[in-house]
């Protein structure tokens, strides 16, 4: 299980961008660039997940990003259908369409994400001209099992700019998509981006996502191990998910796999893994009434 191709999740590009946002907040600039600078601040707040920071900082603008902001911030502190059809009335609002920064489609696509509307995630960023708006579609190409199209969007990427972070990070997600036969070249990109930018709690899942695989679950383990020590990854759904996956693979027992279970359930009810299991047992439960078998008292 990965995260979201994002950077400023990925690495720890949002502490640097908010800290350059903010020095340059009183420098002389054209609306469209004071726009943008205060959407990365937002955006930032929303990666270090203070919901509550963003939507305060989108009070009052008027901007198609900055409200598509608002709205993913409310909808992180409280998710709800009306959230969903605010967004979905902005980004048809005509005015809309000449937003010249990418937020408006990231934003309405991570919403739709969460709520579990891929097609309307996928329509806001597939014809997209930003590369932040390619690799997310990248991604959703992924979920959905269209590998052949995510290929393609990759080689978009890659005659775009071969060494961003988002293609080489769009690369990883691709090998690993692709199987234990690439699996070896998305830990060769994952590795190259924790020696450039340091470790992080998401790029510390996907390389242990990549090892596991390729097959390697003591070096997922590993990843798994200091993704929980340094990066609070105890209190993180996905650490938690892929190290039960990671435990299974070992043959680690109940003992040490049912704790993280009863974390995910009492803490992450809503994560699609948690709602997943949650149906698999209530299934199991009604099968195994019907073999029900009643003591007989002599």
């Amino acid at each position: 299980l990965c995260t979201s191709p994002n950077p400023l999740h990925t690495t720890h590009a949002k502490h640097q961008a908010l800290d350059e946002a903010r020095s340059i907040a009183r420098r002389p600039m054209a609306q469209s660039l004071k726009d943008e600078r205060e959407e990365i601040v937002v955006r930032c707040y929303l990666a270090q997940g203070d919901a509550d920071r963003a939507v305060a900082e989108t009070a009052g603008h008027d901007n198609p990003g900055m409200k598509a902001l608002s709205i993913q911030a409310k909808n992180t502190l409280s998710p709800s259908d009306a959230n969903v059809d605010a967004m979905k009335t902005l980004v048809a609002d005509p005015s809309s369409a000449a937003s010249a920064t990418p937020t408006l489609g990231l934003a309405a696509a991570h919403l739709f994400l969460s709520a579990g509307k891929t097609s309307d995630a996928l329509s806001c960023v597939a014809s997209g001209s930003f590369m932040e708006h390619q690799a997310l579609a990248l991604q959703i190409y992924i979920k959905i099992d269209r590998i052949d199209l995510a290929k393609e969007q990759l080689a978009t990427l890659r005659s775009t700019d071969e060494d961003a972070v988002l293609t080489q990070l769009c690369s990883a997600y691709v090998d690993i998509a692709n199987g234990s036969s690439t699996a070896a070249d998305a830990i060769h990109h994952l590795n190259t981006l924790q020696e450039q930018y340091g470790a992080s709690l998401a790029l510390l899942n996907c390389a242990a996502v990549a090892h596991m695989t390729a097959g390697n679950y003591a070096e997922a383990e590993m990843s798994l191990s200091e993704a929980q020590t340094e990066f609070n990854g105890a209190g993180d759904a996905d650490t938690l998910v892929n190290t039960v996956v990671c435990y299974q693979h070992l043959g680690k027992g109940a003992a040490a796999i049912d704790p993280i279970l009863s974390t995910l359930k009492s803490q992450f009810a809503a994560h699609p893994f948690v709602e997943g299991l949650k149906r698999v047992e209530g299934a199991l439960e009604r099968e195994s009434i019907k073999y029900k078998v009643e003591a007989i008292v002599a």
